[in-house]
């Protein structure tokens, strides 16, 4: 049993149902625990695909002191790092520069969420380009709130689109179960790598197939190769989601999100 931080579920992991069967009756026999089993969700990502430029403007008046903030930000996409880029362009300071901490931290935590489903945006890159400040009412609060507004108006307007993540299947199997083998990794949206015969009337399937395409690829292996078929299946990078994956995904994070 893992843990999963980010889809926030336990997942348990067996080599087929009947293992995840007695693993949940011994959670119920030693520890009265009920479990509830559940398709595991899988981890997305979200990046944009345009350069947009947008301002936050940020301004509240209370009793007292204000709060003022007040960015143009570019948000644009790179390929340098997952994890977001920022700098700052700022000339003859329109914002001071005691600000820019503020402004970044505004961005990062706003990342954590992206504008189609929730799920964290990667592979961006964020320039602080101009803006204002008032002298009494300008704090650092106003700052971040300001670019977290920048970074909402600016996100669906930036082409975003989902990413998926891909695995590397590797898949050995005896030759006479073959055509349904590909067969089947065709309707889970898989690329076939290569082929290799292993000499004892086995044959090694390397594919890249998506994660959300596996989740019940144990149970449906066994039953393709009357149980003589293995596999390995490893995370390798994440890539855009076609349209209907995409929907699909977007859908299903709505209602997940409605439900909590």
């Amino acid at each position: 049993m893992v843990n999963n931080p980010e889809t926030h579920q336990v997942v348990v992991s067996g080599a087929g149902d009947i293992q995840i069967d007695v693993l949940v009756n011994k959670l119920k026999t030693r520890f009265g625990v009920e479990a509830e089993l559940d398709t595991p969700r899988v981890a997305y990502r979200e990046k944009i695909r345009k350069k947009v430029r947008k301002q936050g403007r940020h301004k509240k008046q209370t009793g007292g002191s204000g709060q003022f903030g007040d960015v143009h930000i570019v948000f644009e996409p790179q390929d340098e790092s997952e994890e977001m880029i920022f700098a700052e362009e700022v000339f003859g300071g329109s914002v001071p520069k005691n600000f820019f901490p503020a402004v970044e931290k505004g961005l990062r935590e706003a990342c954590v969420h992206g504008v189609l489903a929730g799920y964290p945006v990667v592979f961006l890159k964020a320039t602080l380009v101009d803006g204002s400040y008032h002298p009494v009412d300008s704090s650092e609060i106003a700052f971040k709130t300001a670019a977290q507004l920048a970074y909402k108006a600016a996100l669906p307007e930036a082409s975003p689109v989902l990413l998926e993540p891909i695995g590397e299947l590797k898949v050995t199997i005896p030759d006479s179960y073959m055509g349904d083998i590909i067969g089947d990794l065709n309707k889970r949206r898989g690329r076939v790598m290569g082929m290799t015969p292993t000499g004892d009337g086995d044959q090694v399937v390397e594919a890249e197939v998506p994660m959300a395409e596996m989740m019940t690829y144990a149970i449906d292996l066994r039953s393709m190769s009357q149980s003589r078929g293995s596999f390995t299946f490893h995370f390798v990078r994440y890539e855009e989601c076609p349209p209907m994956a995409q929907e699909k995904a977007i859908a299903e994070a709505k209602a997940l999100a409605e439900a909590e």
